[in-house]
């Protein structure tokens, strides 16, 4: 009996060992040399750091935001820097606002109108206007004058210099002007005649202020 029981042990410690010695042979041992088993799961936070062909670089965002592509255009990038200093900017309105500033301006100069003048033009060209109108009014001249329209209308130059936005406009207009004497003899233009001239003047506006109107900081023409 006793030798039956100790032949069991002597078995079941030979299948024990057996088994034991297989799944050493299967699972082998570490050597130093394997990929630890957090590695597949490591984050790589830094954008930077391309190494692995299994991570994607993330965008820097500061770096898209600084080498946003502006328009090549002068006139295009002009515009888009008073857009983003002036949300409430737009050119066609600008434009539109203009020529009703030109109309009023030239009529309202004609007729020496110094009080539709004054909130449209800065001091210095105000000041010139001004001039001409006293030297017809001391030498008893008076103009005759009528708008017909605008041929063309278009912005030359745009820029945003700190605050101040500053556009400038080319006019190309027609209009009937004859300036006469004291005796009512004239002496400049024509009663009857059309003329076009070639107006350029420059828009400047605070785009932080809460006006929304511009005002007229230079003036140059010249007969068309």
């Amino acid at each position: 009996m006793l030798n039956s029981q100790l032949l069991f042990i002597l078995l079941i410690a030979t299948v024990a060992g057996i088994i034991l010695f297989r799944l050493y042979t299967v699972l082998g041992r570490r050597t130093g040399h394997e990929r630890p088993p957090q590695d597949g799961y490591r984050l790589n936070r830094s954008p930077k750091q391309t190494g692995s062909d299994n991570v994607v670089a993330l965008p820097d965002r500061t770096a898209r935001a600084e080498t946003l592509d502006k328009p090549a255009d002068p006139l295009a990038r002009g515009l888009l820097d008073i857009k983003l200093g002036d949300r409430s900017f737009e050119t066609e309105a600008f434009l539109a606002g203009a020529k009703q500033a030109y109309e009023m301006v030239v009529t309202a100069f004609a007729a020496g109108d110094r009080k539709d003048l004054r909130p449209l033009l800065s001091d210095e060209v105000f000041a010139a206007f001004d001039s001409v109108i006293r030297g017809r009014e001391e030498n008893k001249q008076k103009v005759e004058f009528t708008f017909i329209g605008f041929r063309e209308a278009k912005i030359a130059h745009a820029a945003l210099k700190g605050r101040t936005a500053e556009l400038t406009v080319n006019f190309t207009a027609q209009y009937i002007s004859a300036t006469t004497d004291a005796d009512g003899k004239v002496i400049e233009g024509d009663a009857k005649t059309v003329r076009s001239v070639n107006d350029v003047w420059t828009f400047t506006r605070d785009v932080r202020a809460s006006d929304p109107n511009w005002t007229i900081v230079a003036t140059h023409g010249e007969e068309a």
